[in-house]
């Protein structure tokens, strides 16, 4: 039996009208719920989150709206097993990989809760001092950021249902805008579930969140010069909605976080079996098998010394090896299926249009046997490891980014190659660098910084201590330049300025200390 997935429009649970698109589980191909969006009121939607949303949520302080964020965060962390089944059902693969879209929601909710109660009670941020304009000593002028009077509308990528929706969320609604979030069709259950039981537990004021469960139809004509549209996806997708009405003719906000082919590099100081080495297979193995590599922060280029690379693809092999694909909720699974059979689809497309440079080196994109599974069903794919001779002249591996447990190692001679390779992707979310040569850690830092939106620094101090390369934390953006789509999000307060607009007072100085800076 398939569950109805319904938008929450106007403060009502709206059923969409037949044809319906059905969601299913990746490791059954079963039909577990279905959804439309035929008839729902867009531009109802709108006007609703402008005319009660929008007032009541800039009616409180940053302290009253994080309170919100804190409510959230515990209504859903109540119900954690329950979500937890449910992403298992519809896309994330093993428990682990539920949890970590799970938990990496409800922690972001409750980072920014903690941010609200910093913030206080005021309502806007002052941006810098007041400082004098003229010679006279009383006229001076100071830049505040006040929440903008629109909607922030998030459509999220199927990948991270939960985490998606909530981080984008987090910010909006602790700046003071309301929400209308859209998660990807195919996996849209569980993001519907969460704001169920938001919506049930009553945390939030009317018209401050509202869900998109289905099509987006004709839901972005609606975006006007006080709104804003934050979208991850692909690239190609987030061009085209760049150039539509709202961001063009009406200069609505977009933000975009795109697929990016990220990297690891290897210092040349780094020894096989060393600590550092370790650390280092470790992270590839797990951007390459975690949700099944389907992770816009996955690490997609490998890139070590070329006179390592032959012991770097034997420590890779060994550590694939241990890697066992299976059914959601199979015992000794560790790396489930792929989300829908369309990225399947893609996943042996992609994997034979790299290898026409890059040779496979360890597994196999059209064969695979997972365990507890029915023979012939379900979007299974094994982990890949390719590699290619020159590094710079594979340009397929630096242009099309396989979204599944896919990687190539790639060699280079000094340094300034190894920036040069990174660089060569076009702009990174994120690329991990390990090696305790500080040298070679300042050249690359450096080096790669304008190519991507994080740099992990790792030497043998930190390598135990560490996030994984993968991780994205509230308190740093996410985003990154270029083909990455040349967005920012989170990073803390940084994290408000996309729904808050800067705005520059002048007059008298006393005057606007006394109004504004108080």
């Amino acid at each position: 039996m398939t569950v109805l997935l319904k938008s929450y429009i106007q403060d009502n649970w709206i059923a969409g009208e037949a044809p319906f698109s059905t969601l299913y589980d990746p490791s059954t191909e079963a039909a577990v719920a279905e959804t439309s969006t035929r008839g729902v009121d867009f531009a109802a939607a709108f006007a609703h989150a402008r005319g009660v949303g929008g007032p009541a949520l800039r009616a409180m302080s940053f302290a009253e709206r994080g309170a919100l964020l804190k409510a959230m965060s515990k209504a859903l962390y109540a119900q954690r097993e329950h979500l937890l089944d449910v992403a298992m059902k519809n896309g994330a693969g093993t428990r682990g990989d539920a949890k970590f879209d799970v938990d990496g929601a409800t922690g972001t909710l409750a980072y920014y809760a903690s941010l609200g109660k910093r913030l206080g009670d005021a309502s806007h941020l002052v941006d810098g001092e007041v400082g004098g304009l003229t010679q006279s000593a009383r006229f001076g002028g100071v830049h505040l950021r006040v929440p903008r009077e629109g909607v922030a509308v998030h459509v999220n990528a199927f990948n991270f249902p939960a985490w998606g929706t909530f981080e984008k969320a987090a910010v909006a609604l602790l700046a003071g805008v309301p929400v209308i979030t859209k998660p990807a069709t195919s996996t849209a259950w569980l993001a519907y579930e969460m704001v169920k039981i938001v919506i049930d537990a009553e945390i939030l004021p009317p018209g401050a969140l509202q869900l998109v469960a289905g099509s987006a139809g004709d839901l972005l004509t609606n975006l006007g010069g006080q709104d804003m549209l934050a979208f991850t996806g692909s690239a190609d997708t987030g061009a085209l909605l760049r150039g539509g009405d709202g961001p063009v003719a009406r200069s609505a906000r977009v933000n975009v976080e795109a697929d990016s082919l990220n990297a690891a590099v290897l210092g040349p100081d780094v020894e096989p079996d060393s600590d550092l080495w370790h650390w280092f297979v470790n992270a590839v193995v797990l951007e390459m098998t975690q949700k099944a590599g389907q992770k816009c922060t996955a690490i997609r280029r490998v890139i070590a010394p070329a006179d390592k690379l032959n012991d770097l693809q034997e420590s890779l092999t060994d550590a694939l090896d241990r890697v066992v694909v299976g059914a959601a909720g199979t015992s000794g699974a560790t790396m489930g299926p792929l989300a829908t059979a369309s990225q399947l689809r893609d996943y042996r497309e992609g994997v034979a249009h790299l290898a026409e440079q890059a040779p496979i080196v360890y597994g196999s994109h059209t064969e695979v046997s997972p365990v507890g599974a029915e023979e012939g069903k379900g979007y299974f794919a094994g982990p890949v490891l390719l590699r290619a001779a020159d590094a710079l002249a594979a340009d397929r591996v630096h242009d099309r980014e396989v979204f599944g447990p896919v990687a190539t190692l790639l060699p280079y001679g000094d340094a300034d190659e190894a920036v040069a390779i990174v660089a060569r992707g076009g702009g990174s979310l994120v690329t991990s660098v390990a090696s305790n040569d500080r040298s070679f850690l300042k050249t690359l830092g450096l080096g790669i910084g304008a190519w991507n939106g994080r740099v992990m620094i790792i030497d043998k101090k930190v390598a135990d201590q560490s996030t994984s390369h993968g991780m994205v934390l509230p308190q740093l953006v996410h985003g990154g330049p270029g083909r990455a789509g040349g967005g920012e999000e989170l990073g803390g307060e940084r994290g408000l300025g996309f729904y808050l607009q800067r705005v520059a007072l002048q007059g008298n100085r006393a005057l606007l200390e006394k109004l504004f800076t108080k």
